[in-house]
């Protein structure tokens, strides 16, 4: 089977970006099949190509996967309209490519939206099968935090997005609330499958239950953590949606009650991280501490190593609390963390079901404050939280399971509808398309 994967944000564990679309295309190789992965360049990926662009892209393979990357540079730091301009330009690029290709299947997942656009061309005009992966609901989000306001875009983004399920023969949801939302467009349960983010359970692995958190892996980058230091860590994008504001705000609770002991670690980088560190320095709030995104596997033994409990923290929207599956969460449990987390939904479930950590309020500095005192006052009750996690991360969230599943949807949607492709009235265009582009 070809599969032609496209991921504007594909990144190998070298650089900071999510790894599941990596590490699922690497399981489909190791199967015997072929992957075209798609993407674009961005400040926080790192796609393993090497050398310069030419005629608009660089290409190679790594670890067995095709990378066709375009030369379209992107940052979170850009404003709506110029990355939105960049979604565009994306996906013109990525239809050119698929109408020419001789694929089996397309599969895209978000965001943004538009990575659907190839697949649903190319399910219509060439009768390719076309699975679709859907990490946020758009534009339920954008709209519920105010990010996208003009009714004519909205409407736009409705109707792509009702295409893109339609047009679909399968949708993944990676939350049970992306799920339902998927169903709400009329899309039937036989063509929906959860598929939650996983855990590497590989790379972030917890210590042995012998040894000790130390924070000298941590103070190597970030000096200013004292030594015996409680670390609390945030990893992932700073931006709007993140309201990261509640950490500062718990931050100051601790100061106010003495509890320097305990350090508030926030790594990755962001639109609102500036503004993050100006309230820090202006409230003088000295147990924040920031550090710039770093590859998956520095992070992984930052985590095992010198950090103590994981944090889960969203803006209070409740679009968000059963829409979401971060990554940082399936890291904390695969490296045995315990997780403090502040909305509400199908995590904070999974946290009280399973006892992995400790759930607050939303807008509940007080609260948030004095859970991370409890973990860090009682380390016993924190290790049997840990011990949960790591646990639950074997039985629930295996990355080598969960790529299992997925590759079972693309290889039966592949199968199924293959008929569809050798016959399909417009089976020219791609030789057409093929001596153009």
């Amino acid at each position: 089977m070809k599969v032609l994967y496209y991921h504007q944000y594909f990144s190998t564990p070298a650089g900071s970006n999510g790894t599941r679309s990596y590490e699922f295309a690497r399981d489909l190789v190791r199967h015997g099949h072929q992957v075209t992965m798609v993407c674009l360049r961005t400040d926080r990926s790192v796609t393993g190509l090497t050398g310069d662009s030419r005629n608009g892209r660089r290409h190679g393979f790594v670890d067995g996967i095709e990378v066709i990357e375009f030369d379209l540079p992107y940052t979170n730091h850009a404003g709506l309209l110029e990355r939105a301009l960049v979604f565009l330009r994306y996906s013109w690029q990525s239809l050119l490519l698929a109408l020419g290709s001789d694929a089996d299947l397309i599969f895209a997942t978000t965001t943004p939206l538009t990575a659907g656009i190839p697949g649903i061309a190319t399910r219509w005009l060439r009768g390719i099968p076309f699975v679709f992966e859907v990490r946020d609901l758009w534009p339920e989000l954008p709209r519920a935090m105010g990010v996208v306001r003009n009714p004519l875009v909205l409407r736009a983004l409705s109707v792509l997005e009702w295409c893109s399920y339609h047009s679909a023969d399968a949708c993944i949801g990676l939350a049970p609330g992306i799920c339902e939302g998927i169903a709400d467009r009329g899309i039937p349960p036989s063509r929906i499958t959860s598929i939650p983010n996983a855990c590497d359970l590989e790379l972030f692995q917890p210590l042995d239950s012998h040894q000790f958190k130390q924070p000298e892996l941590i103070r190597d980058l970030v000096s200013s953590i004292p030594a015996g230091s409680f670390v609390a860590a945030f990893t992932g994008t700073h931006g709007l949606a993140n309201g990261l504001d509640a950490i500062l705000d718990a931050a100051t609770e601790l100061q106010l009650r003495g509890r320097h002991d305990i350090r508030l670690l926030f790594i990755g980088d962001g639109r609102c991280k500036p503004l993050l560190e100006q309230r820090t320095q202006a409230e003088g709030l000295v147990n924040c501490n920031f550090m710039s995104p770093i590859p998956k596997f520095q992070l992984a033994q930052i985590l095992r190593q010198s950090v103590h409990v994981g944090l889960m923290v969203l803006e209070d929207v409740p679009a968000f609390y059963r829409g979401t599956s971060p990554n940082k969460f399936f890291d904390y449990l695969a490296c045995g963390l315990p997780v403090v987390n502040n909305y509400p939904g199908w995590l904070a479930e999974l946290i009280d079901e399973y006892q992995l950590g400790i759930t607050v309020p939303p807008r509940n500095p007080i609260a948030f404050a004095e859970s991370l005192i409890s973990l860090a006052d009682y380390p016993d009750r924190r290790e049997f939280m840990a011990a949960n996690a790591r646990r639950l991360a074997e039985s629930h969230f295996s990355r080598a399971v969960l790529a299992g599943q997925w590759r079972h949807v693309l290889t039966s949607i592949a199968v199924r509808n293959s008929r569809r492709t050798r016959s399909h009235p417009l089976i020219g265009l791609r030789k057409v398309l093929q001596r153009r582009f």
